[in-house]
């Protein structure tokens, strides 16, 4: 497991962006709510982007915001449908590495490539404008 001192830079990155955010914190609250609604949609067998979701939400957040709500999101959510716009797992020890989560999505049976990256073509999820 990553140790607290591995984590700093990360945190200090994601509390910068915070901090530089116009937002309050109450509208920082319905961010995060609106991304875990976005995430809870994606079926089985899809996946979306970081950057994907954070145009799907009017396109004024970053994919670096998107990614701090996810590293903060609820269990129970298919947290693991959602991969950088490489298709490429998320890094780290998030899901116990990446070979986790690309398990968690081959077991969905989500296409990929032999170098291990999503098949972006044949899983994206495009959600409808209510989602």
């Amino acid at each position: 497991p990553e140790s607290y001192s591995q984590r700093i830079p990360f945190f200090i990155l994601y509390n910068s962006i915070l901090l530089n955010s116009p937002m309050d914190s109450a509208q920082k609250t319905n961010f995060f709510q609106q991304v875990y609604r976005l995430v809870a949609s994606i079926p089985e067998g899809k996946v979306m982007t970081y950057g994907q979701i954070a145009q799907c939400l009017g396109g004024v957040y970053s994919a670096r915001l998107v990614g701090f709500a996810m590293s903060a999101c609820p269990e129970a959510l298919p947290a693991h449908r959602v991969i950088n716009r490489r298709g490429e797992m998320a890094r780290g020890n998030i899901f116990g590495g990446s070979e986790a989560q690309r398990a968690l999505l081959m077991a969905e049976g989500v296409p990929f490539f032999d170098d291990g990256r999503v098949n972006l073509a044949c899983a994206l999820y495009y959600p409808q404008p209510n989602n």
